[in-house]
């Protein structure tokens, strides 16, 4: 398709996939849903085991020769890339909007983390790649970084774009070929978006390939020989099995999975800003972030007046079509998330919880929710529910916040509010999470900082900042001496 069509107009994708061409799936292509309204949106090209195999071919021997590129002129494709995502913005945010089913100002703040990640990737070939080692004298010892070959990207649907393009770009920034499969539920803006951004900006045919697929397709391309690498974001027990199939075939494998994360507030907290805090962790993209509050734990102090603030602000919160840009919540992505949801919430209820404000849906809409009553034996106090579902689970001590928020498998994100910020970091300290914030919500991510879980979140590696260059290359170790030795055998 002709470089000059819209940025993100059906004729360039439809019943399309990216190669470096955009070419007809090698299987049948799959219809692209507006989550709000159920209308179809287009239809994406579907690839199979086949044309995994050939796109990993293709990336590998693409990727000699970008690797072989000068750190400049790699450098300059990303910033021509962060260029056009500037001026394509508003394109990108409305396919975020209507295929994901964010809210604008959702799709707004994933579209401009996204571009920076382009800015930041466009600095990586300029830094530092290795060190020089301590040696004997007459020999130089050196480390140096090298790409792996080709990584694999597996990402979801709830930031379709970042999830994406967090790993796809640095990866490739530092090095590698890419094949990335997006899930078929937001291929535009989290494939086809990046497929043309680095298109448009010059990126060498055959380095990057967009391949949506089932997950027939996502074993594939764990499984082919040409992958060095894969990156996967999504939930636990899928990680479980990429992890799994890359163990089996001594693959570097990156699992960026679930979350129960906890906010603790404490008694000295002021109770407006903990519920605005509680309200954007609980409820920002329907509940459906890994890194979303999946528990309120309050101290018993304010934990009445707490929560009938947080059942008000609930009950007030508008839900309806995110194309509209009246609503605080959009729909779910489809009804198998809708009717988890749901039975987590008639779940905890039948357990003994109280169903202080919501519980109920329409289509994809689900109300948001509060869940009081409950403890630590509440099946809503373990299972992660990806919807707008808020657990207040009260406390009596710092001892007790602690010992409820380490009461997980998952260890993504927490959180901590508090006047007395040295009383707040001796009680995150003693918190299992890959992720901490003092005086914040646990939705953050910055770019620049690595981000992983431990636990059933994570195999304990990370993404982003720091992160990229010890995650999408390998060391070489390299001895250099005037002359080679006579060794006495």
């Amino acid at each position: 398709m002709s470089n000059t069509a819209k940025f993100l107009d059906p004729s360039v994708w439809n019943e399309r996939l990216f190669t470096g061409q955009w070419q007809a799936g090698s299987q049948a292509a799959a219809t692209v849903i507006e989550p709000a309204t159920g209308n179809s949106l287009g239809q994406i090209g579907m690839a199979d085991a086949t044309q995994i195999s050939a796109s990993s071919q293709q990336a590998r021997q693409a990727q000699k020769a970008w690797f072989a590129l000068s750190y400049d002129e790699r450098a300059a494709i990303f910033r021509k890339a962060a260029a056009l995502g500037e001026s394509h913005f508003n394109d990108i945010v409305d396919w975020i909007v209507k295929e994901s089913g964010s809210v604008r100002a959702k799709a707004e703040f994933e579209t401009a983390i996204a571009i920076k990640v382009l800015h930041e990737s466009a600095a990586l070939p300029s830094k530092s790649q290795g060190e020089v080692l301590p040696s004997s004298h007459g020999r130089l010892s050196l480390a140096r970084r090298r790409p792996l070959g080709v990584v694999g990207v597996i990402s979801p649907f709830n930031f379709p774009l970042y999830l994406a393009i967090r790993a796809v770009a640095p990866a490739l920034a530092v090095g590698n070929g890419v094949v990335l499969k997006p899930d078929p539920r937001t291929s535009v803006c989290g494939g086809f978006a990046i497929a043309r951004l680095f298109e448009l900006a010059g990126l060498p045919e055959g380095l990057l390939h967009v391949l949506p697929g089932d997950g027939a397709a996502g074993a594939a391309l764990v499984a082919d020989p040409n992958i060095a690498m894969i990156q996967f974001t999504g939930s636990t027990a899928a990680g479980r099995k990429v992890g799994e199939a890359a163990g089996k075939h001594l693959k570097k494998v990156s699992l960026e999975l679930g979350g129960k994360n906890s906010l603790i507030i404490l008694d000295d907290a002021d109770l407006d800003i903990a519920l605005a805090n509680a309200t954007w962790g609980v409820y920002l993209h329907q509940g459906q972030i890994c890194m979303s509050t999946g528990r309120l734990l309050v101290q018993r102090g304010i934990y009445e007046q707490f929560l009938e603030k947080l059942v008000a602000k609930a009950k007030s919160l508008p839900v309806g079509d995110p194309a509209s840009g009246q609503v605080a919540l959009g729909p779910l992505i489809n009804q198998q998330q809708r009717d988890h949801a749901a039975e987590v919430v008639k779940a905890a209820v039948a357990a003994g919880a109280t169903l202080a404000a919501g519980g109920h849906y329409e289509g994809l809409f689900f109300e948001p929710t509060v869940l009081s009553n409950i403890d630590a034996k509440n099946p809503a106090f373990h299972e992660e529910v990806f919807g707008p579902v808020a657990i207040v689970v009260p406390f009596d001590t710092d001892e007790e916040a602690v010992a409820l928020a380490n009461d997980t498998e998952y260890g993504l994100s927490a959180a901590v509010l508090s006047s007395d910020v040295g009383r707040a970091m001796a009680l995150g300290e003693q918190l299992q999470t890959g992720l901490l914030h003092i005086n914040d919500q646990t939705v953050n991510d910055e770019v620049i900082n690595p981000f992983g879980g431990v636990g059933a979140s994570g195999n304990g590696t990370s993404i982003g900042g720091p992160a990229n260059w010890e995650e999408f290359t390998q060391w070489q170790w390299v001895t250099i001496k005037g002359q080679a030795p006579a060794y006495p055998l």
